[in-house]
């Protein structure tokens, strides 16, 4: 798995834990969002009522399940994590919904990925606390209704444009998490080398953050790899000279690119003209799924200015040419 893929890898798992902010004073980034909850949250406590449902969506690595976790926090409420793969029938969700508490949070991840059958047993959930369940089949079918405990669903997506209408609606807020600003990355990197006790210098953290695909969980994943470099090539501290060694060693370069971001400009470059192609065929031509192109790789290439991408497919960009020391066509006049 690569080094900067942002979906959680089972490594990140207990890193993420121990470095989670517990709540909103000391989530870093994304402030207006911050803002929002603040007024939100404190609103529902004001009231006594349930927090409205919320979606948040963005890329993935940026804080939208440390956020759910933050959120309950702030409400003294439980919280249930799942997500939209791990609910296969009705049952499952029967299940989780039933065992809420009042005022409870549940967290589902990756919600665009719900089939159509339970999205349609959520909708009077999130509406009317309740859960219709049919018992039997054909005309002698009953329909079962049970109260629900007043809940609040947080729902994380990477792709809002394949939820449907109906499901979107029912979210009270929409919150949408962008990339980080490399000041918020290197204050990110300054508390989790405070928390995780190493020694870092200044020049260390902006060579770590300016690789860090302006991603939270790339920025910490990145800080843990150039630990174990320095561990091992020098006395444990980590400095300019060891942390770029180690960024070498992991093909990560200056702006941030590994291997496979490098490769994909390349066969857009080299196969196709630069462009453009569309992403069945780079997927094939990179032998990429086409979900790690689209969610993965290429926010983060539109982000640098190194792709465009246009009703014809994606289109390399002047800048792309340059970064990788390509001559770019429009120097001789074709284009």
């Amino acid at each position: 798995m690569s080094i900067v893929q942002t979906k959680e890898q089972s490594e990140d798992k207990q890193l993420d834990l121990t470095l989670r902010p517990k709540n909103l004073r000391d989530f870093i980034g994304q402030e207006k969002i911050k803002r929002n909850f603040e007024v939100f949250i404190g609103a529902a406590k004001k009231r006594g009522e349930p927090l409205e449902h919320i979606l948040l969506h963005g890329p993935s690595g940026l804080g939208k399940t440390t956020l759910a976790h933050i959120v309950a926090c702030e409400l003294k409420a439980n919280i249930k994590v799942t997500s939209g793969p791990a609910i296969e029938r009705v049952g499952d969700l029967g299940a989780i919904l039933t065992s809420l508490e009042d005022g409870g949070i549940l967290f589902i991840d990756e919600i665009h990925r719900l089939n159509k059958l339970i999205e349609e047993v959520l909708y009077p959930a999130m509406e009317d606390y309740v859960l219709d369940i049919i018992i039997g089949k054909g005309p002698s079918a009953k329909t079962l209704r049970l109260n629900l405990p007043r809940f609040t669903l947080i729902g994380a997506t990477t792709r809002i444009g394949l939820l449907s209408s109906p499901l979107l609606s029912r979210f009270g807020v929409s919150q949408h998490l962008g990339f980080y600003t490399l000041s918020d990355i290197k204050s990110i990197l300054k508390r989790s080398a405070r928390i995780l006790k190493m020694e870092i210098d200044e020049a260390a953290m902006e060579a770590i953050s300016s690789r860090s695909r302006f991603t939270p969980r790339v920025a910490n994943r990145l800080l843990k790899r150039v630990r174990d470099y320095a561990e091992m090539k020098s006395d444990g501290k980590i400095n300019k000279k060891n942390s770029e060694e180690a960024l070498k060693m992991l093909e990560i370069d200056a702006l941030g690119l590994e291997t496979t971001d490098r490769m994909i400009l390349e066969i857009i470059i080299n196969k196709f003209s630069g462009g453009p192609v569309g992403l069945q065929t780079l997927s094939a031509a990179s032998q990429e799924d086409r979900e790690t192109i689209s969610d993965v790789y290429e926010p983060f290439l539109l982000q640098l200015g190194l792709l465009d991408r246009t009703g014809r497919g994606r289109v390399a960009t002047k800048a792309a040419y340059e970064h990788l020391g390509i001559k770019w066509p429009g120097q001789d006049g074709l284009i």
